[in-house]
């Protein structure tokens, strides 16, 4: 298994030495290419991460968990999902960093284990993904995306609970 990633280095120099294509000169043109971009979209990174931080050092996020949570559970939403759907369309690493406690805490077959597993392959950093990929391109406004990619989280959220509820 570890000879797969060299392997597939030398397949591609080889490729590119029998296509006639400059292997070293191709390389650093994408090299350059992925600096000028790490460059541009830095900005939007450091602004989302410090956002991120920010809400979740000042407690914004357990202040709307706690609102949320009474109507949630009406609705048959375990209480312990409510900060994981919260978090994930912000931050991967804290929605993840949640998942892990959740599967600690009650077990990965237990409906709440269950139903965020379904939910992290489900739904997207809806923010990250915007601020990389258009600061990326430089799209400024992001018009539609913002509200489509948190509907469509909301809707991912709502079908993990109904999903796991049904076939598990």
């Amino acid at each position: 298994m570890e000879i797969i990633i060299p392997l597939v280095a030398v397949i591609f120099v080889l490729w590119g030495l029998v296509k006639k294509v400059g292997v070293f000169d191709s390389f650093l043109k994408g090299a350059k290419e992925g600096l000028s971009t790490a460059y541009m979209i830095a900005p939007t990174l450091i602004g989302l991460i410090t956002a991120v931080t920010m809400l979740r050092s000042s407690g914004a996020v357990e202040a709307l968990t706690k609102a949320i949570t009474p109507m949630a559970q009406k609705l048959g939403f375990p209480a312990q999902i409510v900060p994981v759907a919260l978090l994930r369309p912000i931050s991967g690493s804290g929605s993840t960093a949640l998942l892990i406690s959740i599967l600690e805490e009650f077990g990965a077959d237990s409906f709440a284990g269950r139903i965020v597993s379904v939910m992290a392959g489900s739904t997207e950093t809806t923010f990250y993904a915007i601020a990389v990929y258009y600061g990326s391109v430089g799209i400024k406004k992001s018009r539609h995306t913002l509200a489509s990619g948190l509907c469509a989280d909301f809707t991912a959220v709502v079908f993990s609970v109904l999903t796991v509820r049904l076939f598990m």
